[in-house]
């Protein structure tokens, strides 16, 4: 993905696997009878995992860092590292690891084994998902395992910021706490890597969709309207952490419905 001068580059990790009906869903019945283009022949939703890197100046940059070692019924990662290295980055060139959000199948290769992956990095994150996942007194402990190690390369932030040249920070919560967008820009062009602001293209076509891995869905929902609305007919590329392949696209509208273009 080329967006001016810069290059975003897709880091596959490896895939997930929900049952749709049980983690998005929309009033008026079984919706996802309307979108079975989107599902397997089980009514599975395929979830990319992994993350995106981008080299900006002298940085070299990954936003989110996939699910990690985790093989389970629904999640299996594993292909990070030599996915990152078929680009000729070694784990020690990585600068600046900056999350969207602390959900697990995004900080799978923060650490391993209780060591951080990659050591030379400075490591971002909202604050208030630092203090959700890891600071609060009923945080998972799991999380707070995996996400412990990094707090001597922590730096946390609480409002729209640039990261990088060609790289700004952008808040977004509601899938959690502390969401945020990273816009990458050059040359007049722009691409929004949205995280899990959605996670499927029918959040972004349609506006009543809830996913039940939102710790607030409401603001969710309005958040993620919100940012399709100012994209929408703009030539500003879209980038969920989960469409297959880690596919990107564009919003575009016909009368007053929204659809999301593969670009």
């Amino acid at each position: 993905m080329k967006v001016g001068d810069l290059e975003v580059l897709p880091i596959v990790d490896g895939t997930g696997r929900e049952q749709a009906r049980e983690v998005l869903s929309a009033p008026g019945g079984d919706r996802w009878a309307c979108h079975p283009e989107h599902l397997d022949a089980d009514g599975n939703l395929e979830l990319t995992l992994g993350g995106f890197l981008l080299r900006t100046g002298d940085r070299v940059v990954l936003v989110d860092a996939g699910v990690g070692r985790i093989h389970n019924d629904h999640y299996a990662g594993g292909g990070f590292l030599d996915a990152l290295a078929a680009h000729g980055v070694a784990p020690d060139e990585v600068t600046d690891v900056v999350f969207t959000h602390l959900h697990f199948d995004h900080v799978g290769w923060a650490t391993s084994k209780g060591q951080v992956v990659f050591d030379r990095a400075t490591y971002r994150v909202h604050a208030a998902d630092w203090a959700h996942f890891v600071e609060a007194a009923d945080a998972d402990p799991g999380a707070v395992r995996k996400l412990a190690p990094l707090r001597e390369r922590l730096e946390t932030f609480d409002a729209e910021h640039t990261v990088a040249p060609g790289l700004d920070a952008r808040p977004t919560p509601g899938h959690t706490p502390g969401s945020t967008s990273y816009v990458v820009s050059s040359r007049g062009e722009r691409a929004l890597l949205i995280g899990d602001v959605a996670h499927s293209v029918v959040e972004l076509e349609e506006p009543d969709w809830e996913a039940v891995f939102d710790v607030d869905p409401v603001a969710a929902r309005a958040m993620r309207n919100r940012i399709a609305d100012e994209v929408a007919d703009t030539d500003d590329l879209v980038v969920p952490a989960h469409l297959p392949g880690l596919a990107v696209g564009r919003i575009v509208t016909f009368g007053d419905r929204r659809r999301f273009v593969i670009a």
